[in-house]
């Protein structure tokens, strides 16, 4: 059985691929990289083929995180088909990713913070216009809500 999980912000270049890359390497840590597959997109296209934005490659790297390899793409309806976990940032991006849910999706589609253990944040803030700070704290938020999700799917799932 594998396990696939897909992290989605506005462009995929800031907060979604942050998502991405922490969880990545907490499920390779957790030697679970052959039950749980990992991705990330965006609801808008802007960025599509790029690498994350500098300044989160570079917040990432600071902490053993490598998001190089990354680029952006749009989230498609057929990721409804692939998809075992949607998680959107915050709630404007959940509500693009209602729209395009198909009826039958029989996936979880939520907000990626339902799984953190702080209670301070609902959203994962978009840090684009913002500093070093900003991009710091989607990056706290991004190493507890996977380890919150990771706990969830080895519980739900039996790995």
């Amino acid at each position: 059985m594998t396990i696939q999980v897909l992290f989605v912000c506005l462009g995929n270049i800031c907060r979604s691929p942050t998502a991405d890359g922490v969880f990545q390497h907490q499920v390779a840590a957790a030697g679970l990289q052959q039950h749980i597959k990992v991705d990330s997109g965006g609801t808008a296209g802007w960025h599509q083929g790029r690498p994350s934005d500098s300044r989160t490659i570079a917040t990432a790297r600071k902490r053993g995180y490598d998001l190089s390899p990354l680029r952006a793409r749009q989230v498609v309806a057929e990721d409804f088909a692939s998809f075992d976990y949607i998680l959107a940032m915050d709630g404007e991006n959940l509500r693009n990713l209602q729209i395009m849910q198909p009826r039958d999706y029989a996936g979880h589609l939520g907000l990626f913070l339902a799984f953190s253990q702080q209670r301070v944040f609902t959203e994962v803030p978009d840090p684009y216009h913002g500093d070093d700070r900003d991009f710091e704290l989607v990056l706290d938020l991004a190493e507890d809500a996977a380890a919150g999700l990771l706990n969830f799917i080895r519980s739900k799932h039996n790995l």
